[in-house]
């Protein structure tokens, strides 16, 4: 199967990496990068074939991945207008939808689009993902592919639904990492140094997520397995829901769910 990514940055490298880890070739990855500063590195990092603009060459791949800034995306996409053929083009830009993507590409209907989050750099990532109806069962799975190579991926039925993985799991990092931060600074306050209070925080974060991972069982009946009553677990769990705690995580998560349509909706204007 060969690749081709739309631009070489910081998610194009983790997926590039993961994707030799898994036994890919370098002769089957290419990437179109306009930077010469990022082609050098591409090069040397990996040893796959790396272009200025798109050529010839670069749109002989079955999968064409689209790596580029959202912003930049309608442009960048231009050059290949008309000149498809049986590619399937997985996006990975935050909020634009299959319909603007295809309608720049000339009326091109076999898409997929994708929300991979930054725990990908380290083979870590969760990856939601849709295709149009013109994508087939073998497309799926080579889009499929290419983004469990940097971890899990889940499909969602309805190309909205990328709106709240997005919301959910690719701003998610940012969440867990203010969580990592509060965590901190709070261990701080009580005196602990910097160092110290960082690595309590970020390996109760870290022993945590990997125990819900194991578990068959939900976070609700690991957090109560952990709540004594009347004990000190029990009254931060108390404060938490006093200063509403769960409706504060539901309001940031759907803000960002509405962030993400009103970026489609701004970028996918003619």
């Amino acid at each position: 199967m060969k690749i081709t990514f739309l631009g070489g940055g910081n998610m194009a490298a983790a997926l590039i990496g993961g994707m030799l880890k898994q036994g890919f070739k370098a002769a089957e990855l290419q990437v179109v990068e306009l930077s010469a500063e990022g082609r050098a590195r591409l090069e040397a990092g990996f040893g796959v074939r790396v272009v200025a603009s798109i050529d010839d060459a670069s749109l002989d791949c079955d999968v064409l991945v689209l790596a580029v800034k959202p912003q930049q995306l309608r442009d960048a996409v231009a050059p290949m207008a008309g000149r498809l053929a049986s590619q399937v083009v997985v996006s990975i830009a935050a909020g634009l939808r299959l319909a603007d993507i295809g309608r720049w590409l000339g009326g091109y209907d076999g898409l997929v689009r994708a929300m991979p989050n930054t725990p990908a750099l380290i083979g870590a990532g969760i990856t939601g993902l849709f295709a149009n109806a013109a994508v087939s069962a073998a497309g799926r799975e080579a889009a499929d592919k290419v983004l469990s190579a940097v971890g899990s991926t889940v499909w969602v039925a309805d190309e909205a639904q990328i709106d709240s993985v997005t919301a959910v799991s690719g701003s998610g990092p940012a969440y867990v990492f203010h969580f990592i931060e509060c965590l901190q600074a709070a261990g701080e306050s009580m005196g602990f140094d910097g160092a110290t209070a960082r690595k309590l925080a970020i390996d109760t974060v870290l022993g945590a997520a990997r125990l819900a991972a194991a578990s068959d069982e939900s976070p609700a009946v690991l957090r109560e397995r952990v709540t004594s009553k009347g004990g000190t677990t029990a009254a931060a769990l108390a404060s938490f829901a006093a200063d509403g705690f769960p409706a504060v995580v539901e309001r940031a998560v759907r803000a960002a769910e509405a962030r993400g349509r009103e970026l489609g909706d701004q970028l996918g204007r003619d």
